[in-house]
């Protein structure tokens, strides 16, 4: 929905009646108009919520919790976690989204079981009458599998499923706390889905943890796919074997899944875990293998230089600043990904001209481009 001129006047002249934060409040605009969503197709997004107020809440109870959700969340939508990483006060996450398609009403049962691996009286007595529906092939085995495929293989379900089932546990376990949990809509970037822009994206979101300083090392963050894909790897090493339901196979998964492409997108004929792991590594900390993070007074020279608009750092150094391309773009790809979805933008915005495309600034990121109106304030400590 877009909103005119004359209307946003309007709402900015009540804001400053009733003393609303203009800046949240342009914000929150911003947010809304910024998701764009790929129906019916297979698409990859960067998906991010924060804590209202930004408070930093999670410990590693509630990070351990919400990691076993969002997998717990992911099987039952059908979609694929590519990886995440979960912070005190807000997550991210990078989800393949499939087109939809048919269920298999055996399917279906396990997936609603998924939701539910310690049912209540009234949970098994759900299951026990979805099953006989779905056996006899009456009504209301229909409206039953209607009402459950409208949660799957969509990116707000997934998220809407996430947050809610997460913010009931958080609030029965924290003195019966009251009030929203979640700060505003989750904020999504449609990204392209093989080669350079996923792979940028993915070190992006792994690197979370040391961004703010906890570790040096993102395999030493237990809260994110990378570490949870190394973990993985180490206990094959060890005991040869893992269970295919175990989450870490499931982050080793995306991880290959990330590296499955070249740079360009072209697939590779054969890539194995430790292959992934290794590129992993590599676009993580470029040639700087024996320091993993920055120094802060590193950092602000970088966010010094960064400020000049022809400013070009060594990509692993900028992958350790907070970049608003991975948060606050709309759309993250190569330029032909970009111009691709271009007329999208234009019509589910009813905009009168087509967006403008801009390369990515502030490192040699490849062919990486954006849709998105940031100018300044890209870079951030």
């Amino acid at each position: 929905m877009t909103l005119s001129s004359s209307w946003k006047l309007l709402f900015y002249s009540l804001c400053i009646i009733l003393k609303v934060d203009l800046f949240h409040f342009n914000n929150s605009i911003s947010n809304v108009m910024k998701r764009l969503k790929l129906e019916g197709l297979p698409a990859t997004y960067h998906a991010m919520s924060r804590v209202v107020g930004g408070q930093r809440l999670f410990g590693d109870r509630e990070k351990e919790i919400l990691r076993k959700m969002l997998w717990q969340v992911a099987d039952f939508c059908g979609v694929e976690i590519l990886t995440y990483c979960v912070m005190s006060n807000h997550f991210h996450v990078l989800v393949r989204v499939p087109e939809k398609g048919v269920v298999a009403d055996a399917e279906l049962l396990r997936r609603f079981r998924v939701l539910y691996p310690k049912p209540t009286k009234y949970q098994t007595a759900e299951f026990t009458r979805l099953e006989k529906a779905l056996r006899e092939g009456n009504m209301d085995a229909i409206a039953i599998r209607e009402r459950l495929l409208a949660r799957m293989h969509d990116l707000s379900a997934f998220m809407k499923t996430v947050k809610q089932r997460f913010s009931i546990w958080y609030n029965r376990n924290h003195d019966n706390r009251r009030g929203t949990l979640w700060m505003e809509r989750f904020k999504s970037v449609l990204v392209e889905g093989a080669g350079n822009p996923l792979q940028t994206m993915a070190a992006y979101i792994d690197l979370n943890p040391v961004r703010a300083g906890l570790v040096e090392d993102p395999k030493d963050y237990r809260f994110c796919g990378y570490a949870e894909a190394v973990a993985h790897s180490i206990t094959l090493t060890r005991i040869g074997q893992a269970h295919p339901k175990d989450p870490r196979h499931r982050a080793t998964r995306g991880i290959r899944h990330i590296w499955s492409a070249y740079a360009d997108g072209t697939l590779r004929e054969s890539f194995t875990q430790e292959m992934a792991l290794q590129a992993h590594r590599e676009l993580i900390f470029g040639k700087r293998a024996g320091q993993a993070g920055l120094s802060e007074s590193e950092r602000k020279q970088a966010l010094k230089v960064l400020e000049q608009e022809d400013a070009i750092l060594p990509r692993a150094t900028v992958l350790r600043c907070r970049v608003r391309y991975f948060t606050d773009g709309a759309v993250l790809g190569s330029a032909e990904f970009v111009r691709g979805l271009a007329g999208r933008w234009q019509v589910d915005r009813e905009l009168k001209y087509p967006p403008k495309i801009r390369a990515v600034r502030g490192a040699e990121w490849g062919d990486l481009s954006v849709v998105s109106c940031l100018r300044n304030a890209i870079f951030h400590g």
